[in-house]
């Protein structure tokens, strides 16, 4: 087994990374494809390749309030084998010099896999996309 984190720099991995949270959001978790895309220009986007097939993503952004991590998404056949761990892993430390807030909008499934890397959820559950979350904020070791 080998897992993968590469930045995406071509049309052809973005599609790919699209391809996965289409399968992921819009059909699994019925998240309109309105909402699903946006921000995909001024985001830096990863994709996870596990023994060499696309089969995860995330993204993240510049926003006012500091950095934000989204639209990780994982082939569900995929799942509890790491490549969520790997990709978080690799944005952490490509971000490992900034300063400022990390945070994110953590689904209620997920946050178990962000809290073991030091994020803390923050505020009231919300409803984004018709999907329970947490605001997490990552605190640095």
């Amino acid at each position: 087994m080998s897992i993968q984190i590469q930045l995406i720099t071509n049309s052809d991995m973005l599609q790919k990374a699209f391809d996965i949270r289409r399968e992921v959001f819009v059909i699994e978790q019925m998240v309109s494809e309105t909402e699903e895309y946006d921000q995909e220009d001024i985001s830096t986007h990863f994709i996870a390749l596990y023994d060499g097939l696309p089969v995860g993503t995330a993204r993240y952004r510049t926003t006012p309030n500091g950095i934000k991590l989204e639209r990780f998404a994982i082939l569900k056949p995929f799942r509890s084998m790491g490549v969520g761990s790997a990709i978080l892993q690799h944005m952490l430390q490509e971000l490992s010099a900034f300063e400022g807030l990390i945070y994110l909008h953590a689904q209620l499934t997920a946050m178990g896999l962000y809290s073991k890397f030091g994020f803390e959820a923050i505020g009231e559950q919300f409803d984004e996309a018709g999907i329970q979350h947490y605001k997490m904020t990552y605190q640095k070791a």
